[in-house]
């Protein structure tokens, strides 16, 4: 599934008036050792304060951050994966000595000061002015007291009403623009859309950037009902044609749409971009089956690694009820994988976390046959995070007048690639293929009567 980051916020503690608190803008960096591996870490404090995390060897950057310091004790806090690094600033101002914690786990870690680097240029990210109109929602979601999801709503010009789309991410915690490594995907979507003449919704996830809720403590089926009480909230304007909404989910959200469908979001169509068609378990062995092959994993290394994954997969997927057993079925295969004990118990429980169990025995073949509407599903032919031939095959043999339509070349993300790694993710300039855009617009527009 994707990894994506959140909207960027930060909170900066004051220091005493009496006293000025030192600068902590620049980008911090350090090396974090786990499981025989150096990871790099880096806090990036821009001038306002505005924090953020990157994780580079995994592929991931700009996780929302809250920066403070109190004399000369720095604190870095990442309430998205629950880290915390606490640290002493040296009187120079160039290092923090400290360490990192997440879940039950602290490793010492030395910060070094450096410059921010450059941005990288994403050249199709939407900028103004623009043909059409844009203002911030909320919606309630009644099935879950507390929860209210915030975001943006795009309508081109006039007064409606209008066709919709309702865009709908995936695994992890992500903002309204589905934000990855400075890739804006959902705007360039909903941007490409109401040019088009079809109003666009998308959102924050529960507890991401201007919604609440507790994201870590969902499951598919709270995030189906999100996007239940969005499609509910986004019907009953009088801008907006209720018969001809639509939704559009990438990756798992492609399995959160069906489901509300079911649930009763009464969609007049079902676009999925690299939707998975098999249960989770499946997805995550193949997944770390080409990941590892893709990398130049040793053949030998390779089936060993797949074949210990699987054991993994069928230990939750037998357990999906008890998350006590999940833990302790899978502890003993995560030391047989290598790690230490520290690191199996953290990987144990998150394996054993209500989404995750969920995820691994999760099929969606239910909720993609129950579907009765038009329904487009978008596959990358290099994707190795959804894989078109296992997932397309699998789609098509489910709901076989679905339109299933694999791209050439394009990973999870619809980017041209090389290999299809994560890792290539914020190297290409380009965020979303010409020709995925194209093919998803047109047949939209071609569903939701819009006039030339």
């Amino acid at each position: 599934m994707t990894i994506l980051s959140l909207t960027v916020a930060a909170v900066v503690a004051a220091a005493p008036a009496q006293v000025a608190a030192p600068d902590l803008g620049g980008a911090w960096e350090g090396r974090l050792a786990v499981a025989g591996q150096s990871i790099r870490i880096v806090f990036n404090v821009a001038v306002d304060g505005t924090t953020t995390m990157d994780s580079p060897d995994q592929g991931a950057r700009g996780i929302a951050a809250q920066s403070s310091i109190e004399g000369r004790t720095v604190r870095f806090t990442v309430g998205a994966i629950g880290g915390r690094f606490e640290g002493v600033l040296a009187e120079d101002g160039r290092t923090i000595t400290g360490s990192l914690s997440q879940g039950g786990i602290t490793a010492p870690m030395m910060l070094t000061r450096g410059e921010i680097a450059a941005g990288p240029s994403r050249p199709q990210t939407p900028r103004p002015p623009f043909p059409y109109r844009s203002e911030p929602v909320a919606y309630d979601n009644p099935a879950a007291p507390g929860v209210r999801l915030a975001g943006t709503l795009t309508l081109p010009q006039g007064p409606g009403p209008f066709p919709a789309a309702i865009l709908i991410s995936g695994t992890g915690p992500q903002d309204r623009d589905e934000t990855i490594e400075a890739h804006k995907p959902f705007a360039i979507w909903a941007d490409a859309l109401t040019r088009r003449g079809v109003a666009v919704l998308r959102l924050d996830d529960r507890g991401v950037g201007a919604s609440n809720g507790n994201y870590g403590a969902a499951t598919q089926r709270d995030f189906a009902s999100d996007v239940k009480a969005a499609f509910d909230g986004l019907a009953a304007r009088p801008d907006i044609d209720g018969a001809r909404i639509g939704l559009i989910g990438h990756s798992e959200g492609g399995i959160f749409a069906p489901m509300a469908m079911q649930d009763g979001a009464r969609a007049a169509w079902l676009a999925t971009l690299a939707g998975p068609a098999v249960p989770g378990g499946e997805i995550i062995e193949e997944q770390a089956r080409r990941m590892g092959a893709a990398a130049g994993m040793a053949p030998e290394t390779l089936a060993r690694n797949t074949e210990l994954q699987h054991r993994i997969m069928v230990a939750v997927a037998t357990h999906a009820d008890d998350a006590e057993a999940v833990r302790q079925a899978v502890m003993p295969l995560l030391l047989e994988a290598g790690q230490t004990p520290e690191v199996a118990a953290r990987t144990a429980a998150a394996m054993s976390s209500d989404w995750y169990r969920g995820m691994v025995a999760h099929d969606p073949a239910d909720s993609l046959r129950a579907v009765r509407v038009p329904m487009l599903a978008l596959y990358g032919e290099k994707d190795l995070q959804v894989p078109a031939d296992q997932n397309g095959a699998a789609l098509s043999r489910l709901k076989p007048d679905a339109t299933v339509v694999v791209l050439p070349g394009l990973n999870h993300l619809f980017q041209p690639a090389e290999t299809g790694l994560p890792a290539e993710y914020g190297a290409i300039e380009t965020s979303i293929d010409p020709t995925a855009i194209s093919t998803v617009v047109d047949w939209i527009v071609a569903r939701s009567g819009v006039r030339p």
